[in-house]
């Protein structure tokens, strides 16, 4: 039995995850707590190929089966590799974005079905889901105002998709919880980004008395 902590920070494009990830790694590794932070897709050799490819090579065609699949190639090696391991250290892993990302994108926003994509999905975590998924909640219109870079591929699929997945984090979230996979916190994310912060740490800490301890 694994003995750390899983959590995923998930979102839509714009949302904060990467920046919260690193805030709470930051702030539980100042409380004494050992911390993997990875990112999905990347983090691996294979993965961090395959994230070049699905967000950056745009000449080339990327069928949606195909996109779906490749997100699952970067994630079952960053399982393998990395989550795992890091896991059965005693460590906290915390995931920007996950298995919920690609049920949302490629599922709901995507077209494929999201009973097709759970079968891939169980086989590419080994059945190691997390412990906890926060779920930063912002509209798409909000979100998009916050990316002030040059956009990948899938940022670039306009606003009516990530209307699509704005509403489509609810709908994946009842499927989770159906399939009984739920464990999932949803952070209202248009308040500042310490403000944001503070929520998620509150709603970690709540759950971590017990590997307190044990991961110092």
């Amino acid at each position: 039995m694994n003995s750390g902590f899983f959590i995923t920070i998930d979102g839509g494009d714009g949302a904060g995850k990467s920046h919260q990830a690193a805030k709470l790694r930051d702030s539980l590794e100042a409380e004494g707590y050992s911390v993997f932070l990875c990112r999905d897709p990347g983090t691996t050799r294979l993965g961090e190929a395959v994230r070049e490819i699905l967000l950056n090579r745009e000449e080339i065609p990327i069928a949606p089966q195909s996109e779906m699949l490749l997100f699952m190639a970067a994630r079952a090696e960053m399982i393998s590799e990395n989550i795992l391991p890091a896991l059965e250290e005693g460590k906290i892993v915390i995931a920007d974005r996950f298995l919920l990302s690609t049920l949302v994108y490629q599922g709901i926003a995507g077209g494929l079905a999201l009973e097709e994509i759970m079968r891939v999905g169980e086989v590419a975590v080994q059945g190691r889901f997390p412990d906890l998924t926060i779920l930063l909640d912002i509209s798409a219109e909000a979100a998009r105002l916050r990316l002030a870079r040059p956009l990948d591929r899938i940022e670039k699929k306009g606003l009516e998709f990530h209307k699509k997945v704005e509403s489509g984090y609810r709908e994946a979230l009842r499927f989770l919880a159906a399939a009984g996979r739920g464990g999932t916190v949803m952070i209202d994310a248009d308040g500042s980004p310490d403000e944001i912060a503070a929520l998620i740490r509150r709603e970690v800490k709540a759950r971590l008395p017990v590997l307190k301890s044990e991961s110092r």
